[in-house]
């Protein structure tokens, strides 16, 4: 079991499987990534890291990007992470476009479920946040999803002001209706000019609030802290509020692998990666690895004290 020295057990990963995106979203932080874009992890350096992260106690990975599914070998990345053990969850974040022609194979081989990036309900914002006129593929590819049963399926709305904040309803009864679970998102400042996240940040405390109020039913996941709200139409709704939040840094049990192959234990910081891909590919033993991730498990700091 990975531990921090604030008690934070780690149980859960996710690993960054390129910083390629078919997309352009002006929001992404990429999760967190700032070195050149020079290498990308082979599909036995990825399931590597995962085994010896399961064998560390972590039982929860998620696979991320940039778009993890431009990668054209990810269904044998998937297939070889599920063959590693008994995972309580195997997870793909992904913009959706690519999704539903591959939901089927990714199910079958492991894939237990999908986060799908939905920032608008309106295709003309859709595309003005995105770049591209694509919310037909995307919502189809929800529609695959929920078909082949790669559930719970979860969509993603970062909160965007003055683009997106009044579908925040909207997206609620969408959620309901489909039977996916809503998570809107605050934006964080990542790899993003300050004032333009000064000019698109929303404080979801009041929309949190409403929530609430709204709610026939709430309940609290042990990840960050975070409440569920569950709606009259069935709906469940989660606010994922980063910023200067104690209780989601105290409660995060996540640690990162960036496409680039370095050990992040922080989304927020980028003073402290572990490089455990250059090792690896100088023929690192399995011991020498551990060492590495329990060096930067060791790192981690709550970022919000």
């Amino acid at each position: 079991m990975l531990v921090d020295n604030y008690g934070r057990v780690v149980d859960s990963i996710r690993i960054s499987l390129t910083q390629s995106c078919n997309f352009n979203c002006f929001f992404c932080h990429r999760e967190g990534e700032v070195n050149p874009y020079e290498r990308e992890m082979s599909v036995d350096e990825i399931s590597r890291i995962a085994r010896i992260a399961y064998g560390l106690g972590v039982r929860k990975i998620k696979l991320t990007g940039g778009e993890p599914l431009v990668r054209s070998d990810i269904v044998e990345i998937v297939s070889s992470i599920a063959r590693i053990g008994s995972l309580e969850d195997l997870a793909v974040t992904t913009n959706g476009f690519f999704l539903s022609e591959l939901a089927h194979q990714l199910k079958k081989v492991g894939l237990m479920r999908v986060n799908i990036s939905l920032p608008s309900l309106k295709p003309n914002v859709f595309k003005y946040v995105t770049g591209f006129d694509s919310l037909r593929e995307v919502l189809n590819s929800v529609k695959a999803a929920l078909e082949v049963g790669l559930v719970p399926v979860k969509l993603n709305m970062v909160l965007l002001k003055g683009i997106n904040e009044d579908e925040v309803w909207d997206m609620v009864e969408f959620s309901g209706r489909i039977g996916a679970i809503l998570q809107i998102i605050e934006l964080e400042p990542i790899n993003m000019d300050l004032k333009l996240y000064e000019g698109l940040h929303v404080d979801p405390s009041p929309i949190e609030e409403a929530l609430r109020c709204k709610a026939i039913r709430t309940y609290v996941r042990s990840l960050h802290n975070r409440r569920r709200y569950v709606m009259p139409n069935g709906a469940e709704v989660e606010v994922v509020k980063p910023m200067h939040n104690s209780l989601f840094c105290a409660n995060c049990t996540r640690i990162r692998i960036t496409s680039d192959g370095f050990i992040k234990p922080c989304l927020l910081r980028s003073n402290n990666h572990i490089d455990i891909l250059t090792p690896m590919r100088n023929n690192a033993s399995d011991e020498e690895l551990i060492k590495l991730f329990i060096r930067a498990v060791k790192l981690r700091e709550p970022f919000f004290k």
